[in-house]
C-alpha cells in the first residue's frame, strides 16, 4: 500500500497505487434542499445510456429517499457497519485540526482501504473492504420512496405537532447519486485486470470493456455501489460522466463542453457540474475562486462530500438539507455540516448570486463574474441582520465567452388586460 494525501480526511491514507492526478477533475454540486424527487434526471440518463438488453436494472443516476431508500438497498448502512466492525468505536473526526489542506478537520478512523487489511478472504488479503449486493437488493431503484422517519423510539408513528426549522421530528429527503469519479477510486483499486482507469484530461473514471472479464471486484469494492454488472455481456458498466458532452461533441454544442444529461435535465435546478484545475504538486484543487464549483466547495464551504470517511475522496458534493437531524447529516457528510447549513440559510451576497447559475445553462460554466445591484430587501435571519441585493451574475465558458446572465431577483411579468388569466 502507498501513502496518498486525502484533503477531505485531512491526512495521508493507505491506497494500493501511487498518488497521481489528472490535469482537471470532473466534479459536481447537488443542492438537496431544492430536489422535488421527480426522477427526471434518472430517466434522462436511462434513456441515453442504459436502455438496452441486460441493463434493465441499471440506474447510473438514481434518486433515493433517505433514511430508508437505497440503490442497492442499504448500501450505505452496510458499508458503515463494515467499517465499524473492522475498527469498533473509532470512526471519529477531530474538527479542531482544520486548515487550508484539511477544511473539515482530521478523520481518525479507518477508510475502506485501511480496514481491508483486517479482512482476509478466500483469495487472501483484500485491497478494499466491500460486499456484493444480492439481485434482490438491486431490484428497486427507490424502495421506501417518501417514507418519513418519525420520532425516536416510536416506530411507525409521526409527529402530530407540525414541523419547523432547524430540525423536523418527522423527516425524509432525496439523495441524488451518480458515480463520484473519485480521486482514489475503490473500483480501480480492486480490479485485478486493471480495466478501470481515470482519464488524465478530466479525471472521469471509465471501465475498459475489452479488458473487463466481469469478476465484479469493482462492484464489491465501490462503497457507493456505482459499478454494475451486465449479465448478457459478462462485463461491468458504470456512469461515464457523459464524456462526449464534456468533450464538446454534443451535436448542438458547437464544440463547447456541456454538462451531463442528468444535470441538464434537472427540473428542480439543483445540479451544477464543472471541471476544476488540479495542482500537480499537492494533488489539491488549484486556487480558482471564480470557478463556481471551487467557490461552493472550497471558498464558501457550503457543499460537502458524501461519506468522506470511506476514503475515496469523492468528487460529488452536496448542500445538506436544513430540516434533517444533525447527527444523521454528520454521519453522511462529515463535520462541515453546521457551517454549510448556516451559510446556506443566511447566504452571503456572493453565494446568493452564484446559486442563480444552477441549471441556467447546459454549457459548463468555468468562471463567473458578479455585477453589484441595488439593495431590495432587509430582514433578520437567526437574529442577525441580512440584506438582499439584486446583483447580476454572469457565467463564462473556459474560453471566456459569455454563456448566461442572471439577476438575483426574478423579473415580474404582468399579463396585459387583453390576455387576462380567465376561462
Amino acid at each position: 500500500m502507498s501513502q496518498v494525501y486525502n484533503w477531505q480526511l485531512g491526512r495521508k491514507m493507505a491506497y494500493p497505487f501511487e498518488e497521481k492526478h489528472p490535469d482537471h477533475q470532473f466534479a459536481f454540486v447537488f443542492n438537496i434542499n431544492r430536489c422535488i424527487g421527480c426522477q427526471t434526471c434518472s430517466m434522462a440518463c436511462k434513456s441515453t445510456w442504459t436502455f438496452s438488453k441486460g441493463q434493465e436494472y441499471m440506474w447510473w443516476n438514481n434518486v433515493e429517499s433517505k433514511p430508508y431508500g437505497g440503490y442497492p438497498q442499504n448500501w450505505d448502512v452496510k458499508a458503515l457497519q463494515m467499517l465499524e466492525k473492522a475498527n469498533p468505536g473509532k470512526q471519529e473526526w477531530d474538527a479542531t485540526k482544520n486548515g487550508a489542506r484539511r477544511p473539515y478537520g482530521a478523520y481518525g478512523g479507518m477508510t475502506m482501504f485501511e480496514a481491508a487489511s483486517r479482512r482476509i478472504g478466500p483469495e487472501g488479503p483484500q485491497r478494499v473492504l466491500g460486499y456484493l449486493p444480492s439481485d434482490e437488493e438491486w431490484r428497486f431503484p427507490n424502495t421506501g420512496e417518501d417514507a418519513a422517519k418519525g420520532p425516536k423510539g416510536a416506530r411507525g408513528t409521526y409527529d402530530k405537532q407540525g414541523a419547523s426549522l432547524p430540525e423536523h421530528n418527522s423527516w425524509f429527503f432525496y439523495l441524488q447519486r451518480i458515480c463520484n469519479h473519485c480521486t482514489y477510486p475503490a473500483c480501480l483499486a480492486a480490479c485485478p485486470r486493471k480495466a478501470i482507469y481515470k482519464r488524465p484530461e478530466d479525471g472521469i473514471v471509465l471501465i475498459d470493456q475489452e479488458r473487463c472479464r466481469g469478476y465484479r471486484k469493482c462492484v464489491e469494492a465501490c462503497p457507493y455501489k456505482k459499478p454494475m454488472f451486465r449479465a448478457n455481456t459478462r462485463t461491468s458498466e458504470k456512469c461515464i460522466g457523459c464524456y462526449p458532452r464534456i468533450e464538446g461533441k454534443e451535436e448542438l454544442s458547437n464544440g463547447t463542453p456541456w454538462e451531463t444529461r442528468c444535470m441538464a435535465a434537472c427540473v428542480g435546478k439543483i445540479r451544477m457540474q464543472g471541471l476544476v484545475g488540479i495542482d500537480k504538486k499537492t494533488g489539491d484543487w488549484s486556487n480558482d475562486p471564480q470557478n463556481p464549483i471551487y467557490f461552493l466547495v472550497k471558498k464558501e464551504k457550503v457543499a460537502l462530500p458524501l461519506y468522506p470517511q470511506f476514503g475515496t475522496e469523492p468528487n460529488g458534493y452536496y448542500i445538506p438539507p436544513r430540516w434533517v437531524p444533525r447527527p444523521y447529516l454528520h454521519q453522511m457528510f462529515g463535520p462541515g455540516v453546521e457551517e454549510a447549513i448556516e451559510r446556506y440559510t443566511a447566504p452571503s451576497r456572493e453565494l446568493l448570486a452564484v446559486m442563480q447559475l444552477f441549471r441556467a445553462q447546459q454549457a459548463i460554466i468555468a468562471r463567473f463574474e458578479i455585477k453589484e445591484g441595488p439593495k431590495v430587501y432587509e430582514t433578520k435571519i437567526n437574529g442577525k441582520p441580512w440584506a438582499l441585493f439584486n446583483d447580476t451574475v454572469i457565467g463564462y465558458d473556459a474560453k471566456g465567452n459569455e454563456l448566461v446572465r442572471m439577476t438575483v431577483e426574478e423579473g415580474l411579468q404582468k399579463r396585459p388586460a387583453e390576455r387576462a388569466n380567465s376561462i
